[in-house]
């Protein structure tokens, strides 16, 4: 169905060129006004009775279009602050088609985790700011105060909700869950006079709460505390945080619902197999603590999660994938934006890719400075964490001539995992000719981020865009668009690439394997492959995700792992590692391991001048099947439990006979 979209000047503060738009928009109906919130209301209200999507590029005033829907679905999209609010405002009518492309795109819905508190809340505290508190929040929540006794507390006239003395030495747990251990528990004396006094502790007490109020003025009981639900904490000497801490505490009662931030297939995950470790990419990045080691995968917990996103970015099997959006539906925004940019007769594009932070410093820059380049496209997402291999080099192969990744100046939660796709991906455009066409700007200037957008004006996308859809998983959708790149700019063959790049490929030093196959049996991705009818070990480039269970696998210590990404069509067909002839069996013709093999045990036994196998006859039972071996053992006169012939014993009688 046909999208109407209302582009308004803003009272003539910009002057968008509608036919531009609409050559960068086909299948939409443009539709101009100068005051589309105010004397020209009309216009959108008639328009409501048409069937058709609506888009309005306008966010200032999204309150009142949405009060004049009644509920009906509405699409906004920033085109002045973003687009038209700027010293190239009138070149920038490509980017307001490529904006209102991308917002066209829908997002897929969002499941959710159900979080339930019942309100029982534990106050952590060392002096009587906590009991305060606790006052406070008694009305609306079950309280108990577990103070440290580092400081002495008058003993209150009345107890109305109990009052201990402890530690807390560990927590685990989120809002409605928490499990909180410790040390030094003691209940106070109830004659307690002029301060409360407390009894002999004990350790390893452990209590569960819903909600915890950290007023004790220790290190945090969580990494990034901040994001962990239900976990409150202020410094006991800043009554203003102290309040504003137990007001967010009064609220944490009943049932709640958080984004499932990532999807996570147990299957695909290439951690750890037979208590091998490989993989620990997500664990090495996670900050919050919500991923942990399991059997053979990781476990993620939906509940402590809080969404950066760093997790999905360094998977290299697709196993963890980021759903807020997921990053399908990122690239689906990208290649509407970088086509339609194009199809209005833009040229280069810059693509800005920013969170919420980025809004701030985005209209800073348009109110206050020049605003952005009318090359430089703008598109959100959830977090900066969550950018991975998939959406950078898709949007190279779209066209983007650079790709700039806009974070706080204070580097957050996560984004080692996005710096390591921008080191990879850089790493592969400078192998193909392309140079450094990446990078991320950390700040909270908006002149800085100008500056730094300034220098990329000079980038030129001199190839033929790729035309595909981001179809399938992030790591095939990076592979594909990687691939084209290749096919269109040329360059190298074969491209080194960062350690934990996930591509590469396992080099076997073949004199020392002895087709033992255990490598094909911990490949997650079935990269090393055996052939049932043979002895022979294959390899598949394109499947390797260099998790490294191979190598910690391995028996023989002759795999190694090689970071870089083969173009050759090799890459994508199994390689034939090792073959070797099969030993057939002497007695009945069966095929059973290599012929190499048995010759390496016979040759160690004979050099080992072991009894068992002193004797040619012997050695020829190396030769069988291990059905033949049995038969020959029992009927053929061979004793396995026989040793060699042993001496007489010496007794004392002989040892006096000889003197």
């Amino acid at each position: 169905m046909e999208r109407l979209a209302f582009v308004c000047s803003c009272e003539d503060t910009m002057a968008p060129d509608l036919g531009v738009i609409g050559r960068g928009c086909p299948g939409v109906e443009i539709r101009g006004a100068e005051q589309l919130c105010r004397a020209q209301l009309d216009r959108f209200q008639a328009a409501l009775a048409d069937e058709r999507p609506i888009t309005v590029a306008c966010t200032q005033e999204s309150a009142v279009f949405s009060q004049e829907a009644e509920g009906r679905a509405i699409d906004f999209v920033n085109i002045r602050e973003a687009a038209g609010w700027a010293r190239e405002g009138a070149a920038a009518s490509p980017k307001m088609a490529a904006l209102l492309a991308a917002a066209a795109v829908p997002m897929p819905a969002t499941k959710l985790v159900a979080l339930k508190s019942e309100g029982v809340c534990l106050v952590l505290g060392r002096d009587a700011s906590a009991l305060e508190a606790a006052r406070q929040l008694m009305a609306t929540l079950d309280i108990t105060v577990l103070l440290t006794g580092e400081e002495p507390v008058e003993p209150g006239r009345e107890n109305p909700f109990p009052v201990l003395r402890g530690r807390a030495r560990a927590a685990t747990g989120w809002l409605g869950g928490f499990e909180v251990v410790v040390d030094g528990f003691s209940a106070p004396a109830p004659s307690s006079r002029t301060a409360l006094s407390w009894g002999t502790g004990r350790d390893g007490a452990k209590s569960a709460c819903d909600i915890i109020l950290d007023l004790s003025g220790r290190p945090p009981l969580f990494s990034a505390h901040e994001t962990r639900e239900g976990y409150l904490r202020a410094e006991p000497s800043d009554p203003l945080a102290v309040m504003r801490a137990v007001f967010a505490a009064s609220g944490l009662v009943g049932s709640f619902d958080k984004p499932r931030f990532v999807d996570f297939e147990p299957a695909l995950c290439a951690h750890s197999r037979n208590k091998r470790v490989g993989c620990s990419r997500c664990l090495d990045v996670c900050p919050t603590g919500a991923i942990t080691a399991a059997k053979d995968a990781v476990s993620i917990a939906a509940e402590i999660c809080a969404g950066c996103g760093a997790c999905a970015a360094v998977c290299p099997t697709g196993a963890a994938q980021y759903a807020l959006p997921p990053a399908q539906a990122v690239a689906g925004r990208v290649r509407a934006a970088l086509t339609a940019f194009r199809a209005a007769g833009g040229e280069h594009p810059v693509l800005l890719l920013h969170a919420g932070h980025g809004d701030a410093l985005i209209d800073a820059l348009a109110r206050h400075g020049d605003g952005l380049p009318a090359r430089v496209i703008p598109l959100r997402v959830n977090e900066e964490a969550q950018i991975d291999l998939s959406i950078l080099a898709s949007a190279l192969a779209w066209g983007a001539a650079g790709l700039r990744v806009l974070a706080p100046g204070r580097r957050g939660h996560g984004l080692e995992g996005a710096l390591r796709n921008i080191d990879t991906l850089n790493a592969i455009a400078e192998g193909l000719g392309l140079g450094s066409r990446a990078a991320m700007i950390e700040t909270d200037d908006p002149f800085t981020m100008a500056e730094a957008l300034e220098a990329t004006l000079p980038l030129r996308a001199d190839w033929q865009p790729d035309a595909g859809l981001a179809l399938g998983a992030p790591r095939e959708v990076a592979l594909r668009a990687l691939r084209a790149l290749h096919a269109t700019t040329g360059g190298a063959a074969m491209v080194p690439l960062p350690a934990l790049a996930g591509f590469g490929a396992a080099q076997v030093a073949t004199d020392g394997c002895t087709l033992c196959l255990a490598c094909t049996m911990v490949c997650p991705t079935g990269a090393f492959r055996a052939n049932p009818d043979t002895p022979e070990l294959s390899f598949l480039e394109d499947a390797c995700v260099q998790c490294g269970l191979c190598v910690a696998t391995c028996p023989e210590k002759v795999i190694s792992l090689e970071p870089r990404l083969n173009f050759a069509p090799q890459a994508s067909q199994p390689q034939v590692v090792k073959a070797e002839e099969p030993a057939a069996c002497t007695r009945c013709g069966k095929l059973f391991g290599t012929r190499a093999s048995v010759a390496r045990v016979k040759d160690k036994l004979r050099a080992s001048g072991h009894w068992m196998f002193s004797s040619p006859e012997r050695l020829a039972v190396l030769d069988l099947c291990e059905d033949c071996r049995a038969v020959v053992a029992t009927t053929g006169g061979m004793d396995p439990y026989a040793g060699p012939e042993r001496p007489n014993t010496t007794t004392t009688e002989d040892y006096l006979r000889r003197r």
